[in-house]
């Protein structure tokens, strides 16, 4: 089996559907490479497919397609692949040597080199990198396995985000600190101090924010993170220039008390994939279950990871390694687990894995670095899930804030849709009466790199012209004024209840986290008198704070306590009218204005017309800064107290009380 190695970093990958590269593609629910074979566009790419559409009289099933091809195959080879790098957001695995014609897989050496240099000036034509995943023997000879990667500028990278979730003490900050620091962990508690960002978490081990890391790969697929050796930090703009792919972990809490954390982090920073961390000696605990049900509640697909293998007997390994599989299997899950044990399991299970059927099990050890090699290809191979238009007017959501010192008000998020230039002017709403302000974007950074641009899916900070940070929640949209957006106060749901101890009825009272909004909302009606476990209804929410912007067709999340319910808006009701809103802010700045007059003049009128005490007459008047003459006045007044309590006081005393 050929290994993955970067001694061929100049070799195109060959576009044939990435599920039949080891495995029948009907062996597991289709992925986006299976889904392609039928139209062509991966076959065809490596001699796969048939390309029905547009070029039926080409054929293109053969494994010998790609040693000498036409002219019209060509094309029909380029377009195919340009196809499959779209779909798969920049990158697809393309397998040379494999027909679809029913004949025997491999090639011999004189047609390989032949087929290797046809895909090679494919991938020029694109402008593609090629990297050699593996290579191995079959009845008709050799076949290989290549990573297509499109190359993106020095100031651009592919981005993937991968949420890491488990019950506490899994060993989640542990693992992240060991792969984007590159130092294994000393068994205690050493690769995870670099990454907590609060004082508590560090006495106490556990996270209770959601922590960002990142970690870079550049074309050949090697990891660029190198720590700084003066402290340890990582220099996040390094890492974004050298790279060519950019993981994203959320790191998310495991302890029960910070659930709501994990399901903003699960809900408003929209991950591709959710890494579910378990401990081999505890095994599957506490809440390791709630997490996977929140995933799955999400359509997340689901990687696990087993840790701590170093320390765990082989008898409980085993027993914890049957237990997640058979918690895989279940009805509520319904997925296939596959241990991955070497690199032909990782490039099946990557390539495979956008189906969310597949779900691979690796075992790793922190501190003695078994397996990580593994992960990291694996990780290496994933791309991101959704393809994003640039046409479509901007959508950005906000789900954090800054002040920072001499540039202002910054705030960060994910772009939905669309892209966002420096200087562009977007709406920012919904305010606390569900009007939208024009808002210009002053600088754009992502991953802490200055850039110009950002697209839908990437995740950016933007520093704001003129607004305080305390008119700014979490929650808030930056759109285009194309959209015309409208704030919403109530909207109805489909919903499913996941888990409720009695029952839910109208007037009911619960947390909704969509996106990254998170508020509570009442039940106002529903289409049953009251919901038990594992009810679906149709269920008409309000807001109780402020409105809100909103969708149709998104996830919502619903929980209070021990209740947790999934489901998906369909209907969107009562709508703030934008002109009234505005109407009644400007009368209220009105009210405001003229009240802060009036009481202004009755001070000065106050402080004219009140006759000086004796007491105050005695206190000797302090003069210097402001926060000065402030602390003086309050001196004053504790002497005023004193002294009307005993007059004998003297003067000299009570001021200096």
């Amino acid at each position: 089996m050929a290994s993955l190695t970067a001694t061929e970093p100049a070799v195109c990958p060959a576009a044939i559907p990435t599920a039949e590269s080891i495995v029948p593609a009907c062996m597991f629910a289709p992925d986006r490479g299976c889904a392609d074979d039928p139209s062509g566009g991966e076959g065809s790419d490596d001699g796969e497919g048939t390309n029905g559409e547009s070029a039926d009289y080409l054929d293109l099933s053969s494994k010998l397609v790609l040693v000498s091809p036409t002219g019209e195959q060509y094309d029909s080879l380029l377009r195919h692949l340009r196809e499959r790098i779209d779909e798969g957001c920049g990158e697809t695995i393309y397998v040379v040597g494999m027909g679809s014609d029913g004949g025997d897989y491999g090639l011999d050496e004189k047609d390989m080199e032949a087929s290797v240099a046809t895909v090679r000036s494919l991938c020029e034509q694109i402008e593609a990198d090629l990297i050699l995943l593996r290579e191995r023997t079959d009845t008709g000879g050799k076949i290989q396995d290549y990573l297509i990667r499109r190359r993106v500028g020095e100031q651009d990278f592919l981005e993937v985000r991968v949420a890491v979730v488990g019950n506490v003490d899994a060993g989640k900050s542990t693992l992240l600190g060991v792969l984007t620091h590159g130092e294994l962990d000393n068994g205690r508690g050493f690769a995870r101090q670099k990454l907590f960002r609060h004082k508590h978490e560090m006495e106490s081990g556990r996270t209770s924010s959601v922590g960002n890391d990142i970690l870079g790969f550049d074309q050949e697929g090697q990891v660029v993170n190198k720590p700084d050796s003066h402290g340890g930090g990582l220099d996040w703009t390094k890492i974004c220039e050298k790279s060519s792919k950019v993981i994203t972990f959320i790191d998310l809490a495991g302890h029960e008390k910070y659930l709501k954390t994990t399901v903003f982090g699960m809900t408003g920073h929209l991950p591709d994939f959710c890494m579910l961390m378990v401990g081999s000696n505890a095994g599957i605990i506490g809440m390791t279950k709630e997490h996977l049900g929140l995933a799955l509640a999400l359509n997340v697909p689901v990687f696990v990871v087993v840790t701590k293998i170093d320390m765990c007997p082989p008898n409980i390994l085993q027993e914890t390694l049957k237990l997640l599989q058979r918690l895989l299997k279940s009805p509520g899950c319904r997925k296939i687990p596959v241990l991955v044990q070497n690199k032909d399991d990782v490039i099946v299970t990557a390539s495979n894995f956008s189906s969310e059927r597949m779900c691979p099990i690796f075992q790793i050890s922190n501190v003695t670095g078994e397996n990580m090699d593994l992960l990291k290809m694996f990780l290496n191979l994933l791309s991101s899930r959704t393809n994003f238009s640039n046409d479509e007017p901007a959508e950005f959501q906000i789900d954090d804030t800054y002040s920072v010192p001499g540039v202002g008000t910054v705030v960060s998020g994910t772009t939905l849709r669309g892209m966002i230039r420096l200087n562009d002017t977007l709406l920012l709403g919904p305010d606390p009466l569900g009007t939208f302000i024009p808002i210009a974007v002053k600088s754009i950074h992502r991953k802490r790199m200055p850039v110009r641009e950002v697209r839908g899916g990437q995740t950016a900070s933007f520093a704001l012209k003129k607004i305080k940070r305390s008119s700014i929640r979490k929650g808030m949209v930056m759109v285009s004024p194309k959209l015309m957006p409208q704030a919403t106060w109530e909207f109805e749901a489909e919903i499913l209840v996941l888990h409720h101890p009695t029952t839910i009825s109208p007037r009911y009272q619960a947390m909704v986290h969509c996106g990254s909004i998170r508020q509570t909302a009442t039940i106002l009606t529903m289409n049953k008198d009251c919901l038990r476990t594992g009810d679906k209804a149709t269920v008409h929410f309000r807001f109780i704070k402020t409105p809100e912007y909103l969708h149709c067709d998104q996830k919502l999340v619903f929980r209070e306590g021990r209740t947790k319910a999934v489901g998906t808006i369909t209907k969107l009701l009562q709508s703030v009218n934008t002109q009234a809103a505005k109407a009644q802010q400007a009368k209220m700045q009105a009210i405001k204005k003229t009240s802060k007059d009036s009481t202004a003049a009755n001070e000065e009128a106050g402080s004219t017309a009140r006759p000086p005490s004796p007491n105050t007459a005695q206190l000797p008047l302090k003069s210097g800064g402001g926060g000065r003459r402030r602390g003086g006045q309050r001196h004053r007044g504790k002497g005023l107290n004193t002294a009307t309590i005993s007059t004998a006081v003297p003067a000299g005393a009570a001021g200096t009380a």
